[in-house]
């Protein structure tokens, strides 16, 4: 896709699991059923691929472990993930793409165009950090890609984010933080993020689900 005439330069990419029952979101279980976590992973998809599209940027594009579906929209190229580790796979989003580049991933519907936008400004930094609650991190910002300053990096546990940031600040970058945004693993998380972004499809659903659930 072409970018828009004085859009940035920087790529906006999405890691993600094509929204597939039993394949997705598989700590919302038994709370909710598989096909109702996979429902919900897409809505989060959803919301987070309008975000992305309201956000000015060179390119936007979704790194798919599995297949597009009806819920795409026009305007976001779609790539394959590598195989391997979700290390190797988040160094191989960044591979794809020589210029500054934000990778977020499929599961806060809660952020917004203003929060992608600041992680694609390399003005004043050379690194974006987005914290997660859990200990990881939802958001990871370049000015220059390096592979390498992700691989090995120990993924979905409680000191991830720790050892990522500190990847950054050692490689001699000066890094910035945005704001921390929850992500969507556990029941628990799917309600606190449904609270904090009432006008989303994500939020929707849950309040849906929940009523169903009565």
């Amino acid at each position: 896709m072409s970018s828009h005439a004085g859009a940035p330069a920087g790529t906006l990419l999405v890691i993600a699991k094509a929204p597939v029952a039993g394949r997705v979101k598989t700590r919302l279980t038994p709370h909710f059923t598989p096909q109702q976590a996979a429902d919900m992973a897409r809505a989060a998809l959803q919301d987070t691929l309008d975000a992305v599209l309201a956000t000015p940027a060179g390119r936007r594009v979704l790194c798919l472990d599995g297949a597009p579906g009806p819920w795409l929209p026009e305007g976001i190229e779609v790539v394959p993930q590598c195989a391997g580790g979700l290390d190797a796979r988040l160094a191989a989003a960044f591979a794809l793409y020589g210029g500054p580049a934000l990778l977020i991933g499929m599961d806060t519907p809660q952020v917004t165009p203003e929060l992608l936008a600041e992680g694609l400004d390399f003005t004043r930094t050379e690194a974006w950090f987005g914290p997660a609650p859990d200990g990881g991190f939802w958001a990871l910002g370049l000015a220059e890609p390096d592979p390498a300053l992700l691989l090995g990096v120990p993924m979905s546990v409680p000191h991830t984010g720790r050892v990522q940031r500190l990847r950054l600040t050692s490689s001699g970058r000066a890094v910035r933080d945005l704001p921390a945004l929850r992500d969507v693993d556990t029941p628990d998380d799917a309600a606190q993020v449904a609270a904090c972004a009432p006008g989303t499809r994500f939020a929707a659903l849950h309040a849906e689900l929940c009523t169903a659930a009565r």
